[in-house]
Order: C-alpha cells, then structure tokens, then sequence
C-alpha cells in the first residue's frame, strides 16, 4: 500500500527551527488523488545564481526542450501521468540547496528530485532526500565527493539516492595520458581548495598524490588553499622554486584567474595547465584571452561525443547546436548531462511497477540499464551500489586566427569510442 506523507512538518515549521529541521524526516508519504490524468512532480535543483552559475547556464534550454518532451505525459502500465517540474535555484549556496530540496519535498511534495553541479549542489540535495525518503538522481560532480563527502559506507549504501558521472581514478587517467604526450618533466603544482572537491582531489589516499608518486611523477602540494583567495603567490614560488612545468588542481573560474594573472606577473611559465571546473566553460576561457590559449581540462561531454538522448532522439552534436542556435552561445559540457538527468527519470517512471510507491521507483533506478545522451547508465556496474560511471576524456582550448576558442579532444586513452579531435600544443 502507498504510504500517505503527513503535513504536520511544512515549510514554514522548517524555516522557523533551522538546520535542525532539515535533518528531520517527514514521517508519512502522500497519496496520490486518483484523477483521470494524475501528475507526477518532479523536483530539479541547480546553482542558477552565484559562483557556479555556469554549471547552470544551460537550464533554461534544457528544461524548455525537456518540458515539450513531457507535454503528452508518460505512460506506465498502460496509464497516462502528467508530469510537472519545478526547478529551483540553490544560489551556488549548500544550505540553499538543503533548503529548497527540503521545500520540494514536504511542500510540493515531489515524486522524485533530481540535481546536478558539483557536491556543493548534488550533496545536501541528495541528504535531503535520504533523510526524507525520497527517490533522488544526481549528476555533474565526481563520484567520490558525492558518496564519501556524504559519509557512504560501500557495504551500507544509500537507499534513496542515485549518481551518474565519473571519478576521480577516471580524471586522474585522463591527465596522466595527457601530460604523457609530450615528455615534459613530471613535476606537478597542485592547486587544491578547501572544499568538497578540492579535499577529495587533493586527498593523499583516495586523491591525485598516490596516483601521480606510482606513475613517478613529484607532486609541490602546500595544502589546501581558501576559496575566493586573492593571492597565490606562495603557491607560484614554491612551483616555480620546484621546476613545475604541469600545474593541476580543481578551482572555480575566479580563483584560477587569480592564479594565472599572477603567473604572468611573476614570469611562472608552466608547459601544461589542467584544472577540473574552472576551465570547462568558454565563458572563462574567453574572459582570459590570449592567455587562455593551451589551457587543458577533463572533458565530460562534446558534439563529437558517440551517444544521443533516449528521450528526444537528438545527438549530441544537434542538442549542442539546438542551443546555440537557441541562445547564440556556444555550447557547455554539462549540457549533456542536465539532458540525461531527465533521460534518466523518464526511464525510471515508465518502467516502475507502481508510481504510487515509492520502493517500486527505487526499484526501477537499480534495474536502469539504458543508453543516454552522456554514455550508458547502469547503477549494477559500481564502483558502489549508488553510482554508475560515465566515460571521460581530456583536451585542450585552442584559438584560431580569429580569436575563437575551441575545446579539442587530445587525450582519449580511457575512453577510446570518443574521438581524438585535436593534438595537444605545450603552452609558450
């Protein structure tokens, strides 16, 4: 039997007892009204406002076209549901995004919630949704910051909450073959911040330190750095001190440009730049200008990537375009995966034996095995029962003669099936 959700815990009790209240679970599930068309609500959080905005930059474009992808509804065992989405903004803020993933859930009352970009948004979401027993699918952050920032136990996994993205073994790979290419010294600069990503890259067990000393590569780490710091110049003598001719790290768009002005000013001229989130929008590499030239990063998704939606038909290559034609932008890699999140739900709710229980949904997530716009999604393959993997390669910003910047695939040693588009030029 379903289970009827209480609404003694509202939003307004939430708010007014604080932290505290969002730990609380509500006690009781909803009933679904027996309509002729019963709808079902899906919950969507992502960083529309603030620093990490450009993880949402896309939202508009993906929700219009995946709205007119449900205006029809779906269909499960030979009934038709309205679907209704509400998206929310976590404003790039943790405790935002507990707050409206809270709101979703006792006061829209969602049938499931999804969210995407970095742990700073797909955690507190994802706890969120444990806590109050909802099913929950993330994406657009690296497995370990997701499961092991949440404090996931391998042999106790999650019961409510889903992931897809790669890891950090999967980055780690890619840089390695990237910086193999062409024989510069294996002397590395980290550049880590103290947050969820920048600990778990940085993190001498799990992070890029034991890999980089197995493959003989020195690692100049001075520990982790503040967010939003505005003077890394000890960080820059140390490396340069050193003979660092790679620099790797995890940064948002403003710390990186930070760092890279004051390369420049106090002649630091490494051969390879590769840093995680900071360098993966043209937005950024374009507020750089010439000196965004040669800069490398991990590439989760491309035009040229093989795969296509299994919601719409399109390829990769037409939902890139399909923006840019929309919004006269060139596109963004988390474009892939905003799509396949609702890829993902659509497979989910066609497939569940009942909608109205919430075991049955739970159930369809563990039994996914689809193809999606990002790669396949599978949650029987690991590394752990709540995350499935998803193919990465690693590349290089390149300008031409007319001062247009575009991501090429250099590096495509773990994931052989995405085309090699480019070859990679040392930087200087």
């Amino acid at each position: 039997m379903p289970k009827p959700k209480s609404t003694a815990l509202t939003r307004r009790a939430m708010l007014k007892t604080g932290a505290a209240a969002l730990a609380m679970p509500a006690l009781l599930h909803h009933t679904r009204a027996y309509a002729q068309s019963p709808t079902i609500k899906i919950g969507h959080v992502s960083p529309r406002t603030g620093p990490l905005a450009g993880f949402a930059e896309a939202d508009d474009y993906v929700l219009e076209g995946i709205r007119a992808a449900f205006a029809g509804g779906i269909e499960n065992n030979g009934r038709r549901f309205e679907v209704e989405i509400i998206s929310r903004d976590s404003q790039s803020n943790p405790n935002r995004a507990a707050e409206v993933a809270a709101d979703l859930i006792l006061g829209d009352e969602v049938d499931i919630i999804v969210a995407a970009s970095t742990p700073d948004t797909t955690n507190p979401v994802a706890d969120q949704a444990e806590i109050n027993e909802v099913p929950c699918i993330t994406t657009d952050c690296p497995w370990q910051p997701y499961f092991f920032g949440r404090n996931g136990n391998p042999t106790q996994p999650f019961k409510y909450t889903y992931h897809f993205f790669w890891g950090l073994e999967d980055v780690i790979a890619a840089f390695l073959d990237l910086w193999s290419q062409q024989g510069v010294a294996k002397v590395v600069g980290g550049l880590f911040p103290n947050d969820a990503d920048g600990n778990a890259w940085g993190d001498p067990e799990l992070g890029f330190p034991p890999a980089l000393e197995a493959n003989g590569f020195d690692l100049v780490d001075l520990g982790r750095y503040q967010p939003l710091s505005d003077d890394f110049s000890s960080h820059i003598s140390a490396f340069r001190d050193a003979g660092c001719e790679i620099v790797t790290g995890n940064m948002i768009p403003p710390d990186f440009g930070t760092f890279w002005a004051q390369s420049a000013q106090q002649g630091f001229k490494p051969k390879i730049v590769s840093i995680g989130k900071a360098l993966l929008f043209p937005s950024a590499i374009e507020s750089l200008g010439s000196r965004g030239n040669g800069l490398t990063s991990e590439i989760w998704w491309t035009p040229d990537h093989p795969f296509g939606s299994s919601l719409t038909g399109q390829s990769a290559r037409e939902l890139a375009e399909g923006y840019t034609a929309a919004t006269g932008r060139p596109w963004t890699q988390p474009i892939g995966f905003k799509h396949a999140l609702f890829e993902v739900v659509n497979n989910v709710l066609t497939r569940a034996a009942d909608l109205d229980d919430t075991d049955s949904i739970l159930e369809a997530i563990r039994q996914t095995r689809m193809p999606s716009m990002v790669g396949p999604v599978d949650w029987s393959t690991g590394p752990v029962a709540n995350v499935s993997k998803t193919p990465l390669v690693a590349g290089q910003w390149q300008q031409d003669a007319a001062g247009k910047f575009t991501l090429v695939v250099t590096s495509n040693a773990t994931a052989p099936d995405i085309p090699v588009t480019g070859e990679l030029m040392l930087l200087g």
